[in-house]
């Protein structure tokens, strides 16, 4: 068995029908916070030409952010509604995803995104193109849809962007929207939030080559799936009652398979495009209402979780999770909890070291005590069932000052996941859509995305070659989290923190929360 056959063997979920293993043919770029990957994107976009297609699905989409961080009285200044505006003027087949609920203009109060999601929608489908005159039909008018279908409880959460142009079909898939307060980098600070510095950090990835037709399929589906829900109104304030989508012959019709995608080479390296759903659709009339899916799966499918639970079963050295809750919401199902995985792991000696958000914005959980002690389900789940010696295999730190948006989970140096699937079960399960890509590598492509992550939340500079020799060697760079961990920890390695835990560093914007793991309770 090849090295990299061993690999897929141990780390992904083979035999996944709707989620087939891309070995070595196509191409996979990590792209951390907002900074690069939304101006990856606006390269892309920018280029094409009449009969290109643009896709674009989000949570939400603030038409106003420019993708490459102008002010708005900056020269160039270009906001992204305007961007798929003139896209679609010169012929690009743009359509736009954003999620709806069936509530959406119909309740008294703000209700998640939707509202906002609703005016996002109603704004796009009347722009008018440049240079357009009185009466001229808006390019957007029937390319903006909600999406409401699924878990009522739930929401529509993948976030992905399909472009062809004449460098052939690329997709981004990410945890990330185009939305306010995305654009941001290391060392996160350019933001406020009342009288501190304030930072964004999330990631995405770009692919291309056969697995990139993957994520065409999806946004395809979901296409499909959407305009076969049926008429609602809703009520925008301002403009009255509404259609919460077009008509359906005014529509785009099914945009059709992906398009013929060349191979890449990518020696050493296997991808999986995997989506969660559940098992049913919302259909009126009654908000409670539901019907099996027209062109998904009937049952559903839960591909993220069974390729992520295969990762962390098979962790021989370290799973690493950055994530925006490590909590259980309403709508999650105790059948696709991954706590147990992560606890098994801890047991056998694997170290699972988890990296969340150190500050309140309304997408945090918490802030003061709630930010400062393990979260319940970590501490019941993971924690508690573990002896001392498992428990000091496990560790929870917050980074100071910033969001931690993104949902990344990396396993020994071999092994990664991106994309919008946060921990808890309601992505697992498919109460929440989702979309996450995972890499298998067998070369030094994971180990590079870790040492740039680790780096950045313990604030070092990682073009300093010391900084670059001790984070990339695994037994060291462990032991800048806490000094058992590591097989070896010189005197000099660059982070200089002969005490151990990255909190007392004094250069580390990480904070362990609670007390060390083997004190820790339920």
């Amino acid at each position: 068995m090849s090295e990299l056959a061993a690999l897929e063997r141990t780390y992904l979920a083979p035999g996944l029908p709707g989620a087939p293993i891309h070995r070595e043919d196509s191409e996979w770029t990590p792209l951390v916070d907002g900074v690069e990957y939304l101006q990856a994107v606006d390269d892309e976009v920018s280029r094409t030409r009449s009969g290109d297609s643009l896709f674009v699905v989000g949570l939400q989409l603030d038409p106003d952010v420019d993708l490459r961080g102008r002010a708005s009285d900056a020269p160039g200044h270009e906001p992204v509604g305007a961007l798929l505006v003139a896209a679609a003027a010169r012929g690009v087949d743009v359509r736009v995803i954003i999620a709806g609920s069936v509530f959406t203009g119909g309740m008294p109060f703000r209700f998640g995104p939707f509202p906002d999601n609703l005016r996002t929608a109603t704004r796009l489908r009347g722009w008018p193109a440049p240079g357009a005159d009185p009466g001229d039909p808006a390019p957007l008018a029937a390319r903006v849809l909600l999406d409401w279908s699924g878990h009522r409880l739930g929401t529509n959460h993948q976030k992905a962007v399909v472009v062809t142009n004449a460098d052939g079909l690329t997709a981004f898939v990410a945890g990330m929207d185009i939305a306010r307060h995305r654009f941001d980098g290391p060392p996160h600070d350019t933001m406020r939030l009342g009288d501190h510095p304030w930072g964004w950090h999330d990631a995405g990835q770009r692919i291309r080559g056969p697995a990139a037709r993957a994520v065409w399929e999806t946004i395809r589906a979901r296409w499909r799936e959407a305009t076969s829900l049926p008429a609602r109104p809703a009520w925008v304030p301002g403009q009255g009652v509404v259609a919460l989508n077009p008509a359906r012959p005014a529509t785009p019709p099914d945009p059709g398979p992906g398009p013929e995608t060349r191979p890449i080479a990518s020696p050493g390296r296997s991808l999986q495009v995997m989506r969660s759903y559940g098992p049913w659709k919302r259909h009126p009339p009654s908000p409670f209402g539901r019907r099996r899916w027209a062109y998904l799966p009937e049952r559903g499918v839960r591909e993220i979780f069974a390729t992520l639970a295969a990762a962390i079963d098979g962790a021989r050295r370290f799973v690493y999770v950055e994530d925006q809750y490590f909590r259980e919401y309403p709508g999650g199902d105790r059948r696709y909890e991954l706590y147990g995985h992560l606890r098994d792991a801890a047991a056998r000696g694997v170290r699972v070291l988890l990296v969340g958000s150190g500050v309140r914005r309304p997408d945090d959980v918490g802030d003061g005590p709630a930010n400062t002690r393990l979260p319940g389900d970590i501490a019941r789940k993971v924690v508690a069932p573990l002896d001392d010696r498992g428990r000091a295999n496990v560790a929870l730190y917050r980074i100071e000052g910033v969001t931690v948006h993104s949902k990344i989970v990396l396993v020994d140096d071999r092994f990664a996941c991106l994309g919008s699937a946060n921990l808890f079960s309601r992505s697992m399960a498919g109460t929440d859509h989702e979309l996450s890509v995972a890499v298998v590598d067998t070369g030094e492509a994971v180990r590079d995305l870790r040492v740039r992550l680790w780096s950045d939340h313990l604030r070092l500079d990682p073009r300093h070659p010391d900084v670059a020799r001790d984070l990339g060697d695994l037994d060291v760079a462990l032991g800048a989290w806490r000094s058992s961990w590591a097989g070896a920890h010189p005197r000099d390695a660059a982070w200089n923190a002969p005490d151990g835990d990255a909190r007392r560093s004094g250069v580390s914007g990480a904070v362990l929360v609670g007390p060390p793991p083997a004190a820790a309770g339920p």
